[in-house]
């Protein structure tokens, strides 16, 4: 009933992986490939701060166990709203 108009438009592209389905790829111009290879480089910029952060914060005086934990769950948590809840590429 209410959830079907969410899916109007589906039927036509059952050859559509569920990821291009859930996401709409073909509609934002963009591939699977090439999202994957953006999702590399966002792992790779966030596993870069994920050790610069505590570092530059441990030279204030915070504790840097405590800032990596930190700067881990919230961009773990942040991330995955937003590519998961809102649909939205941005980390």
């Amino acid at each position: 009933m209410g959830g079907a108009c969410c899916y109007a438009g589906l039927a036509d592209r059952r050859g559509a992986s569920m990821l291009e389905r859930y996401f709409g790829l073909e509609e934002h111009g963009t591939s699977v490939r090439t999202e994957l290879l953006a999702g590399l480089t966002t792992f790779l910029t966030m596993a870069y701060i994920v050790f610069v952060n505590p570092a530059i914060l441990s030279d204030a005086g915070m504790d840097f166990g405590a800032v990596f934990t930190v700067t881990c769950v919230t961009a773990a948590l942040g991330s995955g709203l937003m590519g998961l809840l809102a649909n939205y590429p941005i980390a």
